[in-house]
């Protein structure tokens, strides 16, 4: 008998086994909740990246990044043609709702303005190997695999650092630093040393903060530049600062939210989904959702309640995630961490020297750069309140060459947001917005292109002449230029998505929905008390009917009293 029900459970057991695919398709097409689950006495499977510090393909020694990344193709043989079909390396994103190429290398911003004719320094930045002379860049779709850089992602040294001017690639011999640049080279000393390649091979592992960091924190050319909400502070932030990504706490690293796949990170400035339709999933289920939301974890209605009245509270503001986005209420302030932002960035100053023929330098009262002479006058800010705009997702980019003429208010948008209460797509986002005074050529009404960084005579770091430098950047650029310039106001929105504080810190109902307060120039949103929402008829016709009708009650209250009382002067009872 003991052997037939041994018989009878493995039997059991593999039709299960043979089943569970076809159930949980099954579930699916239901609009189930996805694939259901299949459990299996096999082991699990290695997590990954494992330790390679004993693996011989990695003992070197190593002399140059490339040779790294040739021993990591030995057994990752597909990585470097993932990594060279993503953003990270093009540079380039298809806009589907303009149905055109934008990225860093086809549109304008307002920190560098392009890194087209710079390209030697702002790969410093770039998943790649180019050339190590400072004149010659090798276009990113004419490098071999093995010029992929694999270091700059899954070092676990905190050692390995790439260096400007020379194509992205780390130091093998003593360079010398340029003057005002120690941030951009990651050392306060006046050079830098070769780094032990062989030691940072044997290193790596997924990616942690610091590694997106090197790059997205130093963004725009320094700490906190560009983003507002992304600066070293994130690095190991505190539960104040950001909740999911507190050191002490969740610890969520970036690729938590923004997903990977075959190398390609989801989430992303060019394409933004404003408003997410998906509800919470389990991750690594198949879903077509954005896994860079809030949504995707949270919920569309993410509010809960312990009791009736919280209840009551927590559906009362559910019904503002139809409007808002999250991280309105959620992000109180950007550039939190003690890390200023630059909020305005004036190139129109730029050129001046100081006594010893070097770069000006001009610091504030908090020791924050307010003038270089390599870029010109800057503003900073710590807990900045965002600016809020309706938002659907959409963008326009200013494509380089692409005509540009100033707005009524003489101001130069370099990407255009698109939204409104009305249209159906639209939540009300967070911004920062960048502020410039950039070169544009007025006759043929586009921004300029100038080549600004190199050792060469036609940057404008050697030789502070706009005229030649612009000339440089714009034949670079294949844009026709008129030889005449001037210097315009530009404007850039930065949505902000970082630094989510903790609940207690959201957002009150006073901070926005009163006069003067967030939304109070936001379009399509009524504010008690702000003069532009009153109607004097209608409110005066309001509050009559109002007076009236409590007037009625209280007259109809006077007459019970006074007949109750006669009553109980007759000694009659009230007839119920």
């Amino acid at each position: 008998m003991h052997r037939i029900q041994q018989v009878a459970r493995r039997l059991a057991a593999a039709a299960l086994t043979l089943a569970a695919p076809a159930l949980a398709a099954q579930a699916q097409g239901a609009n189930g909740p996805g694939p259901l689950p299949i459990e299996t006495e096999a082991p699990s499977p290695p997590k990954t990246p494992q330790d390679h510090r004993q693996y011989k393909e990695l003992q070197g020694p190593f002399h140059l990044g490339s040779e790294v990344t040739r021993a990591c193709l030995r057994c990752h043989t597909q990585a470097a043609h993932q990594v060279q079909s993503t953003l990270h390396w093009t540079w380039k994103a298809w806009d589907p709702q303009r149905g055109r190429m934008v990225g860093k290398s086809e549109i304008y911003n307002t920190f560098c303005v392009s890194p087209i004719s710079n390209e030697q320094f702002c790969t410093v930045c770039h998943v790649g190997y180019g050339s190590t002379d400072p004149s010659k860049f090798v276009p990113f779709d004419q490098r071999g695999e093995e010029q992929v850089d694999c270091l700059v992602c899954h070092d676990q040294t905190r050692t390995y650092r790439k260096i400007p001017f020379i194509g992205g690639n780390p130091a093998t011999t003593r360079i010398a630093v340029r003057p005002g640049c120690n941030e951009v080279y990651g050392t306060d000393r006046p050079y830098v040393d070769p780094i032990d390649l062989t030691a940072v091979a044997r290193s790596v592992r997924a990616p942690k903060r610091e590694n997106c960091g090197a790059c997205h924190f130093y963004g725009g050319g320094g700490d906190g530049v560009k983003h507002g909400d992304l600066d070293s502070s994130m690095a190991a932030p505190s539960h104040a600062l950001d909740v999911h990504m507190d050191a002490k706490g969740l610890d969520f690293p970036c690729q938590k939210c923004h997903e990977a796949s075959d190398h390609h990170i989801s989430g992303h400035h060019y394409t933004i989904d404003a408003r997410p339709e998906k509800d919470a999933r389990m991750r690594g289920s198949p879903s077509s959702a954005n896994a860079a939301s809030c949504q995707s974890c949270h919920g569309q209605r993410p509010h809960k309640g312990h009791d009736l009245l919280s209840a009551a509270a927590a559906t009362l503001i559910n019904r503002h995630t139809d409007a808002m986005a999250c991280p309105t209420c959620h992000i109180p302030a950007f550039a939190r961490g003690g890390i200023p932002t630059k909020m305005d960035w004036n190139y129109a100053t730029a050129g001046k020297l100081g006594p010893n023929g070097s770069p000006l330098v001009v610091n504030d009262a908090k020791g924050r750069n307010s003038y270089w002479g390599v870029k010109g006058s800057f503003s900073w800010d710590e807990n900045v309140v965002p600016e809020y705009r309706w938002f659907n997702g959409e963008e326009q980019w200013t494509l380089i060459g692409e005509k540009a003429a100033p707005g009524p208010d003489g101001t130069v948008h370099v990407n255009e947001i698109f939204g409104s209460a009305k249209d159906g797509r639209s939540r009300i986002w967070p911004f920062k917005i960048s502020r410039n005074h950039q070169p544009y050529d007025p006759k043929n009404q586009v921004l300029a292109v100038f080549h600004s960084f190199g050792f060469d005579p036609e940057a404008f770091t050697m030789t502070y002449d706009w005229p030649t430098a612009i000339r440089a950047g714009m034949k670079a650029a294949r844009v026709p230029y008129s030889g005449s310039y001037e210097f315009v106001r530009t404007e850039m929105y930065w949505p902000i998505a970082h630094m989510v504080a903790p609940k207690e810190q959201a957002l009150t109902c006073d901070q926005c929905h009163s006069a003067g307060g967030r939304l109070d120039r936001v379009p399509d949103v009524y504010i008690a008390g702000r003069p532009r929402d009153q109607m004097p008829a209608i409110e005066r016709a309001g509050s009559t009917l109002t007076a009236l009708a409590l007037g009625g009650v209280l007259l109809h209250a006077l007459v019970r009293i006074a007949l109750w009382t006669k009553r109980r002067g007759r000694g009659l009872k009230e007839v119920p």
